[in-house]
């Protein structure tokens, strides 16, 4: 199932997408959250007549580096024997459309496409067989980055967590293996990152084995599962989207920061 979270006339629900046009999709209104037992309302909507939103509210966002051996290599890093995490606050995701602020501290945008991991029970120390329980579904992400801030300071905080640096969308896919799925990111049409999750050093298992030993997840918390090689620049005025099989595509615009 594809849950999508969007405003109407002011309100704001969870609905199931259906169709396979993209010019044809509607959205059967769901009763309730999809964190918990749900019913479809059987209220459609065209999805063309909503406006879709991050399709979760993350309390928080855990996001991993250098989880993919070539673009670990491309910044002249060494690959980590453990898993990498670092944070991203709530207040840097966006959804699907909106737009990236090109942060005014930094001369250096760069662009990672990544699967995104949504939480749907609130968990904690995991273990590795039942992982699969705790997930809800997967989306697209965009780690966007201040790569020359990520450079000169230690800490992360600032060059990855800035606001809108964390679009996710269009959707949450809950039916879907996540082992092995093409991930494409383009700049103005042009390919610039293309990949497999089969290629990630340390596996989704892994990695939630490893972040729930230190903190409990909660429904909506993402992770970020790590970007392949072919991170670079992003410039005001360019459309950047990532697109993973089977999920769909996320697609955002670079503005001026105001």
């Amino acid at each position: 199932m594809r849950i999508a979270r969007f405003s109407i006339d002011g309100n704001v629900a969870f609905g199931a997408v259906e169709g396979d046009k993209p010019d044809e999709l509607v959205l059967d209104i769901i009763k309730g959250i999809p964190f918990a037992d749900f019913e479809l309302s059987g209220t459609k909507v065209p999805l063309s007549k909503v406006r879709l939103l991050p399709p979760v509210l993350p309390n928080k966002v855990v996001a991993f580096g250098r989880n993919y051996a070539e673009h670990a290599k491309e910044l002249g890093n060494e690959v980590p024997d453990a898993p990498f995490a670092f944070f991203k606050p709530s207040t840097s995701v966006i959804g699907p459309g909106d737009q990236i602020a090109y942060p005014s501290f930094s001369q250096e945008l760069h662009y990672e496409a990544e699967l995104a991991v949504v939480i749907g029970r609130m968990c904690r120390e995991v273990p590795r067989e039942r992982v699969k329980d705790v997930i809800l579904g997967y989306t697209c992400a965009n780690d966007v980055t201040a790569r020359d801030v990520q450079k000169r300071e230690k800490q992360w905080a600032r060059a990855k967590g800035f606001d809108t640096s964390c679009p996710l969308g269009p959707w949450v896919e809950t039916d879907l293996d996540p082992s092995d799925l093409t991930i494409q990111c383009t700049v103005n049409g042009q390919q610039r990152q293309l990949g497999r999750t089969s290629q990630m050093i340390h596996s989704i298992d892994d990695l939630i084995v490893n972040i729930s030993e230190a903190m409990t997840l909660l429904p909506g918390d993402v992770i970020l599962t790590g970007t392949p090689e072919g991170v670079g620049p992003l410039n005001v005025g360019d459309e950047v989207a990532v697109t993973i099989e089977g999920i769909g595509t996320l697609t955002n615009k670079v503005i001026k920061r105001g």
